[in-house]
């Protein structure tokens, strides 16, 4: 496998299926099913170039495979801090590793850029990537919000990493 910055060629709406295919692996039963049914193809790929996002891509044998997208924090009181805002995989790529790699490659990208200090949100409900993120050294902060997504209340948990 492959990481690497994104690139003015490829394909942006391969891109969005893997965010498409994630979350209807990921959040079934966490998001309500309807949502996850109705999400149309390519609703991610305008979001991949916008300014100040930069984003990698994992490739295998010439495929996209997974995509994570980092910024300054959004946030402004997380100040200076990096943030991750996504990290996603077709399906039938969770669980070789490949995530731990491509977690590590984008927390990079932000120390590269400065950041010793690197955050995420994950949904409470979602305890297979809390124990990911757990395992690559992210802590919870402590710090939490509120989301309604397809009608249901989740709440989201900040996940950091000091470096």
């Amino acid at each position: 496998m492959e990481i690497r910055p994104i690139q003015p060629d490829d394909d942006r709406m391969s891109i969005s299926r893997i965010y498409e295919e994630s979350w209807k692996f990921a959040y079934k039963g966490i998001i309500p099913q309807a949502y996850l049914d109705s999400i149309p193809k390519g609703q991610w790929a305008s979001k991949l170039d916008q300014e100040g996002v930069g984003s990698l891509v994992a490739v295998e044998d010439g495929r996209l495979i997974g995509t994570s997208s980092y910024c300054k924090s959004r946030w402004a009181e997380f100040g200076e801090a990096g943030e991750i805002i996504s990290i996603y995989f077709l399906p039938q790529y969770m669980g070789r590793g490949y995530g731990e790699a491509l977690l590590h490659a984008v927390a990079g990208e932000l120390q590269k850029g400065g950041f010793d200090d690197i955050f995420l949100w994950v949904l409470e409900e979602n305890g297979r990537a809390r124990r990911f993120y757990e395992k690559c050294g992210f802590s919870p902060s402590g710090h939490e919000m509120m989301h309604e997504i397809g009608g249901k209340k989740l709440r989201e948990l900040q996940y950091c990493l000091m470096l």
